[in-house]
């Protein structure tokens, strides 16, 4: 067994941040202890915790520390938008900030979040069970450090009445490498690339497709369609058994990919990778942070644990030990544990399952492990 040392670091974040990436330590703790492994954890602030202590959301250090760590492990970032101090500062010094700021600093420009229908979670799936069928099982690999979160972008008064300007560009290099990736994905799953845009209309979305058609002619084996993005939204409720490999820009991949993890059932239980061109990449899940449940030990720790899952995977080629993380909470599911975002609806569904705070999950899946 080769024994192997890691530097990660750590931006445990806001609201339920803190909680549910120590619940994902404690699983990572059981990885090393059973598998000879080691993870040294360096602690990055980001977000409002980081403007509560430096005032800004992401320091030119903690910058360098995630540079120096061989990945991240990050909880979500951001409080309620109404009442947090942190929106009341201009929009360059907000939580959100640091996370772009973090995103192009390190070339982040893939983000990948799978969505996966957990047989035992069937009950919180909002879609008919003619529609669930067997399940689904789909990746949305989202372009992340292009597009319209990144173009230039000013409020301003022409001719008296103010006006707002936000500029969508991508270059065709942004795109091939993003689609290579896409694609190259594709080839670990069912084969099978939809590549989503909005080409009746955009000229960004012209040249995506274009670039697409050209990447796609490189990988045979894989089939490959356009769909337009309203389409796309409509198909992921009406048959989402249909997708493998979902490509796209930022903004419709930030859309979708939230659509995604509400037909799984729980936002709570989706984990998301953002790489770039090397082996690094900052692991988190796909929801927010919850700030009205923070404290109160409710949060479902499994879209961080499973993103730690996807760490190991992706990062540290560490593929078994990323299955045995993934096969501790299928069976935590099986036993019947549930957080409370994932209990079944029905009263009397709920006599067949046990309702657990996240510490007690954590405690299971590492147990599993």
């Amino acid at each position: 067994m080769n024994k192997m040392k890691f530097q990660v670091g750590v931006i445990k974040g806001d609201g339920i941040g803190p909680e549910v990436v120590t619940e994902a330590q404690k699983v990572l703790n059981a990885i090393a202890t059973k598998y000879g492994h080691e993870f040294d954890y360096k602690e990055i602030l980001m977000g409002g915790c980081s403007i509560d202590a430096t005032g800004e959301p992401l320091t030119d250090q903690a910058i360098a520390d995630a540079k120096a760590s061989d990945a991240v492990l990050m909880g979500s970032i951001g409080g309620n938008t109404q009442t947090s101090p942190w929106y009341k500062l201009p929009p360059e010094k907000r939580p959100e900030a640091g996370l772009l700021k973090l995103r192009k600093s390190l070339n982040l420009f893939a983000n990948l979040r799978p969505a996966y229908l957990y047989k035992e979670l069937r009950e919180a799936c909002p879609l008919r069970e003619d529609i669930i069928g067997d399940g689904f099982d789909m990746m949305i690999m989202r372009e992340l450090t292009g597009g319209l979160y990144f173009g230039a972008r000013e409020t301003k008064e022409v001719d008296g009445v103010m006006t707002a300007v936000d500029t969508l560009t991508y270059t065709e290099e942004e795109i091939r490498r993003i689609a290579k990736r896409g694609f190259d994905i594709a080839m670990k799953r069912r084969k099978k690339v939809t590549s989503v845009d909005k080409a009746n209309v955009l000229d960004s979305s012209r040249l995506w497709r274009k670039i697409v058609e050209e990447v796609a002619a490189d990988y045979p084996e894989v089939t490959y369609e356009h769909m337009l993005v309203d389409n796309c939204a409509m198909q992921l409720v009406k048959d989402p058994k249909q997708f493998d490999v979902i490509l796209t820009e930022n903004m419709f991949g930030d859309i979708l990919s939230d659509e995604a993890s509400m037909v799984t059932g729980s936002i709570g239980m989706l984990s998301s990778a953002s790489l770039n061109d090397t082996k690094f990449g900052v692991y988190e899940p796909s929801g927010g942070s919850a700030p009205d449940i923070a404290g109160q030990g409710i949060a479902n720790p499994i879209a961080t644990i499973l993103s730690a899952a996807m760490m190991l995977r992706y990062s540290f080629d560490l593929d078994r030990e990323a299955d045995a993380i993934e096969d501790a909470v299928k069976q935590v599911l099986a036993e019947g544990y549930r957080t409370i975002d994932i209990m079944p609806q029905e009263n009397e569904k709920r006599s067949s399952v046990k309702q657990v705070g996240t510490k007690e999950m954590g405690d299971l899946i590492a147990a599993r492990v």
